[in-house]
Parts: C-alpha cells; sequence; structure tokens
C-alpha cells in the first residue's frame, strides 16, 4: 500500500511539475508562465477565426457576412480587436508574443489593424514592428499572416503557391535567420479535405527539403492550423513530422520536423471542439538544428495550448468563439485556442 501510495503522488506532482507537458496531464495555462527571459522570444500560432478588415471589398457568398459585417459596424470591429488584443497581451507579462502567426485574416489591412491595436496598449519598447503577409484568394479570402516586433526581412516573405494558404516569412536576430511557414490546411468540412490537407502537407515539406540540403543547420518553423491532428497521415506520412527527438536529429534523406504536440494528449492539449471532442489541429514543428545549442533554439518544454480563453462558466472549458454577426450573449476570443513556445537566438 505504501509503494502504490508513493507511485500516486509521484504521478501527481509530476502533472504539476513546472513542465507539466507530458501527455495525459490536464495542462491549463494561466499566463504566468508565458514571459520570456532576456534572450528569449515567445512565438505564438492562433487561428483567429474570421477576422476581417474595415472595407467593403464584395467578397464570394462565404465571406459576405464577415466582409459587409466588420466594414459596416465598427462596434463589431472594434469589439473583435479587443478581444484579440486581450487575449494576447494575457501572455509574456502583458507584452503579447515576440513572433505571433495567425491564421483566418482577409487582408493586409485587417493584419496592420491588429497591429496598431496591439501597439496602442504596450509600452514604447514593446512595438510591434513588422507585418508580414500575402493575400490569398482561392474559396475563402482568409490567410495567414505574421506580426512581429523582431527584424525581418521583408524582399523573402512569399506564398508558397497563390491558391495556397502558407506564408513563408524570415525573421533574423543576431545574423541569425529564421524561417517560418504559417498556414492554415484545407477544412475537414469539404468532401476532398483528406487528399487537400496531404497537399498542403506536401508543398511545405518540399521547401523544407530544400532549405535542409542548402544548409542542415537551417532554424525552420512550421506552424498552422492543419485541421489534422499529430497522428494524421497528413502530418506523419506527408510533412514529416515525428515527436521522437533522436529520430528528428538523425542525418537523414528524408529530414524529420519535430512536432512540439505530438506526444500531447488532446484532452489537456486540444486547441478546437468539434462534435463533442477535443482536438489538436493547432501545431508547432521545428527543425532539428533548433533542437541542438547553435543558432536559434526552441525550449521544448515550455510549449503549450495556451487554454484559458473559455468561458467562465463552461464546465468542458472549451474555446470561447467571437461568432457572427447573428450570435447571441456575450462574445469571446475564437473557436481555436492559441499554441505558444519560447525560442532563443544565440
Amino acid at each position: 500500500m505504501i509503494a502504490k501510495f508513493i507511485r500516486i503522488c509521484a504521478v501527481l506532482l509530476f502533472c504539476l511539475a513546472g513542465t507539466g507537458m507530458q501527455s495525459g496531464c490536464n495542462h491549463k495555462v494561466d499566463g504566468s508562465g508565458t514571459a520570456v527571459q532576456p534572450g528569449e522570444f515567445l512565438f505564438c500560432h492562433w487561428n483567429v477565426e474570421n477576422f476581417f478588415d474595415d472595407k467593403a471589398d464584395k467578397r464570394s457568398k462565404t465571406d459576405m457576412e464577415y466582409d459587409s459585417w466588420f466594414a459596416n459596424n465598427k462596434q463589431a470591429l472594434e469589439l473583435k480587436l479587443d478581444k484579440l488584443t486581450e487575449a494576447l497581451l494575457k501572455m509574456n507579462n502583458g507584452r503579447g508574443p515576440d513572433i505571433l502567426c495567425v491564421c483566418e485574416v482577409e487582408s493586409v489591412r485587417a493584419a496592420e489593424l491588429l497591429k496598431d491595436a496591439l501597439n496602442k496598449k504596450v509600452d514604447a519598447g514593446s512595438q510591434y514592428q513588422n507585418v508580414l503577409m500575402k493575400e490569398v484568394s482561392a474559396g475563402r479570402h482568409i490567410a495567414p499572416a505574421i506580426i512581429t516586433r523582431l527584424p525581418v526581412l521583408p524582399n523573402k516573405t512569399r506564398l508558397l503557391e497563390k491558391t495556397m494558404r502558407v506564408l513563408e516569412g524570415h525573421l533574423v536576430v543576431n545574423g541569425k535567420e529564421l524561417t517560418i511557414f504559417a498556414s492554415h490546411w484545407t477544412s475537414r468540412i469539404q468532401a476532398t479535405g483528406e487528399q487537400g490537407r496531404e497537399k498542403y502537407a506536401d508543398a511545405i515539406y518540399r521547401e523544407y527539403v530544400k532549405l535542409h540540403a542548402a544548409d542542415p543547420k537551417a532554424a525552420v518553423i512550421v506552424c498552422g492550423d492543419f485541421n489534422d491532428t499529430p497522428q494524421d497521415v497528413s502530418v506523419v506520412k506527408h510533412l514529416h513530422g515525428s515527436s521522437n527527438s533522436g529520430d528528428v536529429q538523425q542525418n537523414r534523406a528524408d529530414p524529420l520536423l519535430f512536432n512540439l504536440f505530438g506526444d500531447k494528449d488532446a484532452k489537456g492539449f486540444g486547441t478546437h471542439f468539434y462534435n463533442s471532442k477535443w482536438f489538436i489541429f493547432d501545431q508547432i514543428l521545428v527543425s532539428p538544428a533548433m533542437l541542438s545549442d547553435g543558432g536559434w533554439t526552441c525550449d521544448v518544454a515550455s510549449a503549450q495550448t495556451f487554454n484559458s480563453l473559455h468561458k467562465p462558466t463552461d464546465a468542458q472549458k472549451r474555446p470561447w468563439r467571437f461568432g457572427n454577426e447573428n450570435e447571441k450573449g456575450a462574445r469571446g476570443y475564437s473557436d481555436h485556442f492559441p499554441v505558444i513556445v519560447k525560442l532563443r537566438a544565440n
């Protein structure tokens, strides 16, 4: 009995420990663990849910309700910006992420509006300086964007393909370059969604292989709302994501990417709640070099789902969505939780 009691206590202490990052631990975030130390940077990916700007652009039927709503209702847009900034400034001691990758953004103007809204609420030394984005009009007019206070290489910003929501951006700190692929893969609603998600994974992996072949020490981050889990074929077989750091760091002809959420439990680290089930759709993967001590590095143990953005009365603690024009009651933030990790440029 004593031995059993000790084992139970050990498991409980492990789940309550500072890292709290192992599968099965119902890890919750209150923001206090997201502050970075000198030389560190907080990286965040977030699907911000149908974020449109203040201009009526006569978008397609699916986007029309959001395009016209935010363009014609200043209060709705201001509330959307207030909720997004409120959530982001819960991180990093009120400074927000140093590198923010967002998706479901209508336009460069929308991304700039978010940058400006954040800058109104942070001090002079924490101002966001750069927006990297290329608009996509394929199906829905929503795309990824990168907002950061760090130096960038704007001339290298591009879409991998005109009809795909994959943005390639480049940052540089201390002479060290970081390549980011921010993406939003095909929805599960579409009948051809699985093939579409595999196409996204293949396109990103092709570019990653080129970077790795040119420089095996290249620092690369792949993030996004994949609409697939870390265990699905698109992520494991097509994107070559793995949660085994030993395998990732091997010298391979088909280099792997380390999935920071590959071994996480969806009940504790879920980013989206759909059909009464938790999914880890929002993920961050890093190149092998980021697991070592040179150049850009990733604090693997700091990877978290920022899952405090739920209704206070919600027993299931699901993401508190902002919703559409017809939403009843108080509005939340987004139908996805953000995912975060700490980086360092050595």
